[in-house]
Order: structure tokens, then C-alpha cells, then sequence
């Protein structure tokens, strides 16, 4: 199909150079936009500076973090280039015997494409009051999962991000003495004379690497992770080595062949309903057309891209700032390009704060943007008069139901009412501790103290009833909302991406 004909570079362009002007404000970091078909460069838009010490201003040969939109990258040369023999069926305590079950019984392709309910480690050890700051090492991490089989909801039965499925695949291949960074230097980074590199860690020296940066009440901050950064997310690059290897799928040849096709082969929860999420790759809708893409985000660093495989076309961003809302922007950009409206988006939900009745989970609405377990997504008009997010990962299709909401999230039945706030923190004031790994914090007055010393962080508390009550506090360049859920003498901690952790008190009465 002849691209050209078919696609409006110019408007596309127009579109770019809109985000990337809101970046132009003095002093303030930013990031580029590439358009490109399966044989060129069609566009660049660049805003904001890379470095805000030397004021150097983003070029598309800037060098970033790709945080997630690693994922892909990852899962094209664990299955098809190495030579590790895995399959998408094989489970990970088939290779990973130090695993327990359920968690040693996810299999790969579960473990890549979402479906898994594996904990996300780096929330998992925020609930344990462990900062994005903490360095933490990767056996440190492997021992720390292998104390507990437990997921977040059963292999298969609904669809929820995590990181941790990706971690746990280059364990795999670690065993067998197969280093990811290798493999992209022989697979990719060679053949197609570009500069993708793998640090294991945020404090390795990568070549040309620009900050990343965050704005704070006192202005805009460097920004930096302890986290072993894991083939989950830690590949980077510029745009332009981004938008070659796009090209390269595009193309289908070469280093890219067989990638798309293989990536995005239809994925299934465990009763036949299909997912979005392929194996590190995302299939969108956007009228009648189909589109492959991931995003990425790491502390200061947003990235996202689009393709259009029929079309042969694509799109991509990188940003060093925190404020960048990656998908939105291409999803305008590629509205542009195929000349072709976004839906509206739904206000059809009413704003509040709703519960479900059979589990601690949650869903805030508010101006057409629902946060669900403390993860928010857009809402646009459906045909049939639900709201629904574009998103893949946390797919969402809900209604009003007098005023109650129903529908779906991940895929999974879902059933709200509006919270009834009943008033619990005079029955759980005190110290909860984590057994397993001698975590605690303490509830004073209507505040969660988590921390010790100075680092002692404090969350404010708000009830939602039946025992459960709403924690948000700072974490780093972000805040973190999370849910306690106490019964009798224990309590969950429960968020978007760690729903495992369970606290006790050894001397509590509790009567509800």
C-alpha cells in the first residue's frame, strides 16, 4: 500500500510542533517527535532543552531512557533470537526452581503479556515503604520473590501491568549465561549502526545520556532510581536509533523480521476472551485503522510509539521531563497523519469515589479521567454509550447503572457503588508489621507514618468503608495511592500493581 497517498505527513507534523512548543518555555526540559515510514525520516518536531546545566537544547540524537517501550525490544530477542529454546507455554518455575507456585506456575507468554498477576516488584516495595531512591540488587530482588508465590489475581483470569514478568524472562536467560545487552549489541545495535545500550543499573555510564527531570514546588529536579533497572525497562537510546529500529519493523527485514508478526499474535485470557496486549507490544484502535505500539516511563523520562504496519508508517517521542503525557500526544499525532478524529472524550461517569462490594478495590472518577487501584486512564465515547480507555494494558468499558457503576476493567466484571465512609481509625491506631520482611508503619490519628528517622514519610488517610481506607503520599518525583484493607487481625495493602502484602498487629481488637 503506497503510504504517501494515503497519510498527511504535514498535518502530522502541525501536531508534533504543538507538543513540542509547550516545551519551549526558558529553562525547562522537553523532548522530540520522529514521523517515518518503512524507508525514511518524513518529520521531526523538537522542544525544551536536553540539559538544563549546559542548556543544550533536545535534538532527536539525544540520548534517553526507553523505560518500557523496552519491552518489546526484550521479548523479540528472548523468543526469536537467541538461543535459550523458550517457549511462550514453558512455565517460569520450569526454570526458575527457586520459584513457588501459583507464581511458579505462570507460563512465559503470561509473564510477558500482562496476564500473568504477577506483583510488580517496584510497587510491591513501595508499599514496604522502600523510596524509588533505594538501591536494591538483582539476586537482593529474585530472593525477595521467591519468598512468596502469591499474585496479585489467578494466571489468566484478567489483564494488569506489571514489570515483574520481564525481570523475572531475563533471569531465564541469565541462567544460561545469555546477557540481554549482548544480544542487542549482535542483533540490533550492529546491524543497524545504532546505539541501543542496557545498563543494568540508573548509576552506569551510558554514552550521551541526558538527564532526566521532574518539577517540584521548588522548581524542576534531577531525576534518579535505585530499582535494578531490569530488561522491563532499561534499554536506551535516541529518537533517531528509535525510529531505525521502527523502520526495521516496518520493513520486515533484516532485524526486524518476523517481529511484528510474531509480537502481536492474538493473546487470550484462561476462558477465550482476547486481549490488546501482545508479547511487549499493544494493539490500539483508532476508527479503522489498527496500531502497534508501547509506551515508556521511568522516573524523568516519558517515550511512546505508534505503527501502522498496513500503512507502513509510524511515529515516535521521547521526553526528559515527568510531565509528559506520551500517549495522549501521539495519539493527536497520529489522529493527524491518518486524517482521522479521536472519539470524544466520556463524561458519562459521575464524579466521586466508588467501592466494590466483594473486593477492596476502588474507582475514582473525575472529569472524564478514571483512576482505578490508583492508576488513571482518559475516557472517550463508546458507541454503545459506555466509557471506555484506549489503553491496553488497563482496557476499561463502564456505565452508569443508577448510581452504581458497572462494566469491565482488565477485562475482569466489575461492580462499584459510592463509598460509604464509615469511620474505623479509632479500632487500628498503632504498629503493623510485615513478617516476611520486618516492614512497618504506623497509623497516628487519621496518618500513616511509614520510614524510620528522616526518612520517615507521612500519608493522609480517607475512609471508604468496610474496613478500608484510602492512603496517598509522596514517593519520590510521584505520589502513591494505595488501599488498607483490614480483617481482624491483619491488613492488605492493596494498589493498581501489588496486591499480595499482608500486615498484622500482634495485639488488636477489631470488631467491625
Amino acid at each position: 500500500m503506497n503510504s504517501s497517498s494515503s497519510v498527511n505527513w504535514q498535518a502530522a507534523l502541525e501536531a508534533a510542533k504543538k507538543v513540542t512548543e509547550g516545551w519551549n518555555r526558558p529553562g525547562e526540559p522537553g523532548g522530540a517527535i520522529a514521523l517515518f515510514d518503512s524507508e525514511s525520516l518524513r518529520g521531526e518536531a523538537c522542544g525544551g532543552l536536553a540539559n538544563l546545566t549546559t542548556g543544550e537544547p533536545f535534538g532527536i540524537d539525544n540520548v534517553v531512557r526507553y523505560a518500557s517501550v523496552t519491552k518489546h525490544i526484550f521479548a523479540t530477542l528472548a523468543l526469536l533470537r537467541s538461543d535459550a529454546g523458550l517457549s511462550p507455554d514453558d512455565t517460569l518455575g520450569s526454570y526458575l526452581p527457586f520459584l513457588q507456585p501459583p507464581m511458579a506456575d505462570v507460563t512465559i507468554g503470561q509473564a510477558l503479556d500482562m496476564t500473568g498477576g504477577l506483583p510488580d516488584v517496584r510497587e510491591t516495595l513501595s508499599l514496604l515503604g522502600i523510596s524509588v531512591y533505594n538501591v536494591t540488587e538483582p539476586d537482593a530482588l529474585l530472593d525477595f520473590l521467591a519468598t512468596d508465590g502469591s499474585l496479585n489475581f489467578p494466571a489468566g483470569s484478567e489483564i494488569s501491568y506489571s514489570n515483574t514478568g520481564y525481570r523475572l524472562v531475563e533471569a531465564i536467560l541469565k541462567q544460561k549465561g545469555i546477557l540481554f545487552d549482548d544480544l542487542i549489541q549482535r542483533h540490533i545495535s550492529s546491524p543497524l549502526d545504532i546505539a541501543f545500550h542496557a545498563p543494568e543499573t540508573w548509576f552506569d555510564i551510558v554514552p550521551n545520556l541526558v538527564p532526566g527531570y521532574w518539577k517540584s514546588k521548588t522548581g524542576w529536579k534531577t531525576s534518579s532510581a535505585g530499582l535494578h533497572l531490569s530488561a522491563s525497562g532499561s534499554v536506551t537510546g535516541s529518537l533517531r536509533s528509535l525510529s531505525l529500529w521502527l523502520q526495521s519493523l516496518l520493513q520486515d527485514s533484516g532485524p526486524g523480521a518476523g517481529v511484528l508478526s510474531a509480537l502481536s499474535q492474538p493473546r487470550t485470557l484462561q476462558d477465550g476472551t482476547p486481549t490488546d496486549y501482545g508479547l511487549g507490544i499493544t494493539h490500539s484502535t483508532l476508527g479503522e485503522h489498527r496500531l502497534l505500539g508501547h509506551g515508556g516511563s521511568h522516573a524523568g523520562y516519558k517515550t511512546y510509539f505508534l505503527l501502522h504496519p498496513q500503512l507502513k508508517v509510524g511515529v515516535a517521542l521521547v521526553s526528559n521531563r515527568e510531565d509528559t503525557a506520551s500517549y495522549t500526544a501521539l495519539l493527536n499525532v497520529m489522529s493527524a497523519l491518518l486524517n482521522t478524529p479521536l472519539p470524544a472524550r466520556s463524561t458519562a461517569l459521575k464524579d466521586g469515589l466508588y467501592t466494590s462490594q466483594a473486593e477492596p478495590y476502588w474507582l475514582s472518577v473525575k472529569d472524564g479521567v478514571a483512576t482505578y487501584l490508583g492508576a488513571g486512564e482518559n475516557l472517550y465515547q463508546a458507541q454503545d454509550g459506555s466509557a471506555v480507555s484506549l489503553s491496553a494494558h488497563l482496557p476499561m468499558r463502564l456505565k452508569m447503572n443508577g448510581d452504581a457503576i458497572e462494566g469491565e476493567i482488565g477485562l475482569a466484571k466489575r461492580y462499584f457503588t459510592p463509598i460509604d465512609p464509615h469511620n474505623c481509625l479509632e479500632l487500628i491506631q498503632g504498629r503493623w508489621f510485615h513478617p516476611q520482611s520486618t516492614a512497618a508503619f504506623d497509623i497516628e490519628g487519621d496518618k500513616l507514618m511509614m520510614g524510620v528517622g528522616p526518612l520517615r514519610a507521612s500519608g493522609t488517610l480517607t475512609s471508604i468503608g468496610q474496613g478500608r481506607l484510602l492512603v496517598n503520599m509522596p514517593d519520590g518525583p510521584w505520589e502513591k495511592s494505595f488501599c488498607l484493607y483490614f480483617q481482624g487481625y491483619n491488613v492488605r495493602l492493596i494498589s493498581n500493581r501489588s496486591r499480595v502484602l499482608s500486615f498484622r498487629r500482634d495485639e488488636c481488637r477489631i470488631s467491625w
